[in-house]
């Protein structure tokens, strides 16, 4: 008990002392100028790039989670991919002038962000806040996942020392290396820390929204990929199991089940097994199933970013050593069916539907059971089949004919790069919007007459003499002998 204590003091003392001289730093970098803050944010995306496949390693090592290389992969991705998707932003003094309006609005840092990171994606979520919270002249304080802690530490001292070394105050940025729960809520609760950046899971997010500051959360992912018969069947099944595959599944975009149309289901299974999909028989869905979640729905974390290989022996089970994800042949979604949640690994559900009318009825049921808010993906070349998704279902992102794990993130599509995805009211989070840099930034506007003020603004008008109502003295008599008389016939 006393090693507990200990820890968690420790764990206290560290968030205070790193707050306070992140508020030092803070407003000192308060002031910096437009070229101050994007040569610092350069030297940081440069020297993160740099590191991407040595960190990437050393995440995958320490948790145990997810693919190397693909992590490499996701830390350029957060660091020079996401930095020039807003390194042309505007963050300091006048940020936007209408004429017409006569408005200037004016970027105004919100101070110290508290982020927490995930074990499953910790480095290129690190490089991701640490650079458009920094964009925006903020501090930032790094909570990581008690499983990653080393390589988060080893990513926030390297953007550091680069932000230092190109004219940065000391102390900006931090990472948290003495981790409890007591600790994790002392720097989301100190009076200086100004808004929560909170990656992860749902307990984390749901603590992150209790503390009466603003708060980037995120919900769960259950993605469902539909894929009607006027899908690119070859390309559908490619990117599928890819997007499966890939880091072994820990992002949270990755889909998590396809709903096929009826027409194509058995062509797609074909070429999905093409691509490296192990569809399993109804014993190995059984043993799966089992090993994924525990009785009460909860998934088993030993499980989580594991190779189909690696699961399979966890289950007792055997599978061709080409197989890059394992496939479960499903009929039911909700509490009856674990399989139907998301899986943080490589095993994908399979469902049919007949026809994109009961494709969109099963795509919303699996995301009203598992993924409000989140994201969903449509193979499809017909227009009216795909637009109706994209109004109908109750997700922020729907990506169209791309993986999504690359797509939801903004890696192969149009949408704001970020590690970080909103989901939304209906998700239970402040916004559906990837966050980035735009989020961590207030806006003062500087507001001209443009219009005179109306007349009955200028005149005084008339005000009455007195009350509206005023009894005279023998009514005033009368209503007290009335109470009087009410009371004593009581």
């Amino acid at each position: 008990m006393a090693d507990l204590q200990d820890k968690d003091l420790l764990s206290i003392q560290q968030a205070r002392t790193m707050v306070l001289a992140a508020r030092q730093a803070q407003l000192q970098w308060a002031k910096a100028s437009q070229e101050q803050v994007d040569r610092v944010c350069a030297a940081m995306a440069e020297a993160a790039f740099g590191a991407a496949q040595r960190l990437g390693r050393m995440a995958s090592e320490e948790t145990g989670y997810g693919v190397p290389e693909h992590k490499k992969l996701k830390n350029e991705f957060g660091s020079m991919h996401v930095w020039n998707s807003i390194k042309d932003v505007k963050t300091v003094g006048v940020i936007r002038h209408d004429p017409r309006t006569k408005v200037y609005e004016i970027a105004w840092p919100m101070g110290i962000v508290a982020a927490l990171t995930p074990s499953t994606n910790p480095t290129s979520t690190v490089m991701n806040k640490v650079l458009m919270s920094v964009k925006a002249r903020n501090a930032i304080i790094v909570a990581p996942h008690p499983s990653a802690v080393n390589s988060c530490v080893a990513t926030a001292q390297l953007m550091s020392d680069a932000a230092v070394a190109a004219g940065a105050p000391e102390g900006l940025i931090h990472c948290m290396s003495q981790i409890s729960l007591a600790g994790t809520d002392e720097l989301l609760s100190h009076r200086y820390t100004a808004v929560i950046l909170a990656t992860g899971g749902g307990p984390m997010v749901k603590a992150a929204h209790s503390k009466g500051k603003p708060a980037y959360g995120v919900g769960p992912g259950n993605v469902p990929a539909y894929v009607d018969r006027s899908a690119d069947l070859e390309k559908a099944a490619r990117y599928i199991v890819a997007s499966k595959a890939f880091d072994h599944s820990v992002i949270c975009a990755t889909e998590q089940a396809v709903i096929a149309d009826r027409p194509i289901a058995d062509r797609l299974a074909q070429l999905m097994e093409g691509e490296g999909a192990y569809f399993m028989d109804e014993a190995q869905t059984q043993k799966i199933r089992e090993l994924l979640f525990h009785p009460d729905g909860s998934i088993n974390v030993a499980t989580v970013g594991k190779s189909a290989q690696v699961l399979a022996g966890m289950a007792g089970i055997q599978v061709p050593s080409h197989a890059r994800i394992l496939v479960a042949r499903l009929r039911t979604i909700g509490r009856d069916e674990p399989l139907s949640r998301e899986k943080l690994t490589t095993v994908l559900g399979f469902y049919e539907a007949d026809g994109w009318e009961a494709g969109c009825d099963m795509c919303i049921e699996m995301i009203q059971f598992g993924g409000r808010g989140h994201s969903l993906m449509i193979h499809a070349t017909n227009d009216d089949v795909i637009m109706a998704f994209g109004l109908e279902k109750p997700v922020f992102r729907i990506g169209v004919n791309t993986m999504g794990t690359l797509g939801a993130i903004g890696l192969t599509t149009g949408v704001m790069p970020s590690m970080t995805l909103g989901s939304g009211g209906i998700g239970g989070a402040i916004t559906g919007d990837n966050i980035t840099v735009y989020h961590l930034f207030n806006v003062k506007r500087l507001a001209y007459e443009v219009a005179p003020p109306p007349d009955a603004a200028m005149h005084p008008g008339t005000t009455p003499a007195g009350p509206l109502f005023a009894p005279q003295a023998d009514e005033l008599e009368q209503i007290v002998d009335e109470v009087v008389q009410q009371i004593l016939g009581r």
